[in-house]
């Protein structure tokens, strides 16, 4: 099943500048590994060194944000639409 990802400008020079792609699965890692396969670079900066979901970035299923959910298990249902977003800090 594919899904749409949107991509954070930050992040588009691992898609050709596209600000959303196409990627598949049944959950949010899933969906993100077939990103990586379809833009290689972009998983690390998604996926920590331990396999979970980078602190430095916020991932949204819908409204929701999947570390709230089921984080990287999270179900991803036919068409949803996935919004990647970098965490902001500062001081």
């Amino acid at each position: 099943m594919a899904v749409v990802v949107r991509i954070p400008t930050i992040l588009r020079m691992y898609t050709d500048g596209e600000s959303m792609v196409e990627a598949a699965g049944t959950t949010i890692k899933e969906v993100l590994v077939d990103l990586e396969t379809r833009h290689p670079g972009i998983g690390e900066r998604l996926i920590d060194i331990d396999g979970g979901l980078h602190r430095c970035v916020n991932v949204f299923l819908g409204d929701d944000d999947v570390r709230y959910l089921e984080g990287l298990e999270t179900p991803v249902p036919d068409d949803a639409e996935i919004v990647i977003i970098p965490a902001v800090s500062g001081g």
